[in-house]
C-alpha cells in the first residue's frame, strides 16, 4: 500500500481502521512531561496513542488528550492490562480502571500486555482466556472497538485462540532491524493479526549504528526516521517515543521517501547489533 501521511491507515481483521504510526509513551515519566509530550504528538498530526496501565501514566496521558481540544472519535487510543491484573474479574476491573485514569468513554485498543508472568506462569493458558473472555465482553458493551495481545509468541496466540470468539486484532512486539522475528511476524500476518512495533529504533540503541547512519544520510534523513520507514516497509505498525518536540515531530515526517530494496536488505541483516527480544517464557516479572 502506499503511504502519504499520518493520516493513512491500515484496516483490522475486525474493520476498524488504525492510524500507520502511533506515539509510544513507553518511559516516559507520569505528570507533566506525560502530559505534554502527548500533546506535542496530538498537534504534529498523530492520532493513534499508546499507553498501558504498567507504563503508570495514563492518567497524564488522559491529560494531553483532553488538554488538545481534539475531538475524541479523531484518536486511537490504546492501552493493557498488565500482569497482575490477569483472570476475568480482575480484567473487568482493570479495563475499568484504564478508562477511568484515562478519562475515556471507550478504548480503542486494548492488548493483553504479556503472556506469562512470573507469579502466575503455571496457569498463563487459563488466565489468558479468562482475560480474553471479559475483553471480549468489554468489545460486545461497546468499552473497547478492538482487542489483541503483546508479547505474544506462536504458542502463545495458539492457546488463546482456542478459545477466544474474536481473534486478536493486533500482536504488539519488540520489532526493528536488531530482532525482526521473522516467524512471529509472518505468523501474525498468516492470521491477519496486525504487527505493531514498540522499540522501532531499539529503544534508542540503533540510533549510532553505521549502517543505519549511513543509509540515512544517503537520503537525507535522520537515524530515526529511515527506521521508522523501514518499519512501514514491512507493513509494521510502529510506536516510536520521544518527550522532545523536535523529534516528535521529526518522527513523522517519513512520508516523502522511500527505501530501496537493497537497503532494505542491508537493514535486514542487522540481526543483533542491538538488543534482542525478551523471551516472554522466561523474563522475571
Amino acid at each position: 500500500m502506499t503511504l502519504n501521511s499520518l493520516n493513512d491507515t491500515y484496516r483490522l481483521n475486525n474493520g476498524v481502521d488504525i492510524p500507520v504510526i502511533g506515539f509510544g509513551t513507553w518511559q516516559t515519566p507520569d505528570g507533566e512531561v506525560a502530559r505534554d509530550s502527548v500533546l506535542t504528538a496530538i498537534k504534529a498530526g498523530y492520532r493513534l496513542i499508546d499507553t498501558a496501565a504498567a507504563y503508570g501514566n495514563e492518567q497524564s496521558v488522559g491529560e494531553g488528550i483532553k488538554k488538545s481540544g481534539i475531538n475524541r472519535h479523531d484518536l486511537f487510543v490504546t492501552t493493557k492490562l498488565w500482569n497482575t491484573d490477569h483472570g476475568y474479574q480482575n480484567t473487568k476491573k482493570a479495563i475499568d480502571t484504564s478508562l477511568s485514569n484515562l478519562g475515556l468513554d471507550y478504548l480503542d485498543l486494548y492488548l493483553i500486555h504479556w503472556p506469562s508472568p512470573t507469579a502466575t506462569r503455571a496457569h498463563w493458558a487459563e488466565l489468558n482466556a479468562e482475560s480474553w473472555q471479559a475483553m471480549e465482553e468489554a468489545v460486545k458493551a461497546g468499552k473497547i472497538r478492538a482487542i489483541g495481545v503483546s508479547n505474544f509468541r506462536k504458542k502463545h496466540l495458539d492457546e488463546l485462540l482456542k478459545t477466544a470468539e474474536i481473534k486478536p486484532a493486533v500482536n504488539q512486539n519488540y520489532l526493528n532491524p536488531s530482532d525482526m522475528q521473522t516467524a512471529l511476524t509472518s505468523y501474525n500476518d498468516k492470521l491477519s493479526i496486525l504487527n505493531e512495533a514498540y522499540s522501532p529504533l531499539g529503544t534508542g540503541g540503533l540510533l549510532q549504528d553505521h549502517t543505519v547512519e549511513k543509509i540515512a544520510q544517503a537520503y537525507g534523513k535522520s537515524s530515526a526516521q529511515l527506521l521508522i520507514r523501514w518499519s512501514l516497509q514491512h507493513g509494521f505498525l510502529p510506536l516510536p517515543k520521544s518527550v522532545h518536540p523536535d523529534y516528535i515531530k521529526a518522527n513523522a515526517e517519513v512520508f516523502d521517501f522511500e527505501i530501496s530494496p537493497a537497503d532494505m536488505k542491508l537493514l535486514d541483516g542487522l540481526h543483533g547489533v542491538g538488543k534482542l527480544a525478551k523471551d516472554p517464557d522466561e523474563a522475571n516479572f
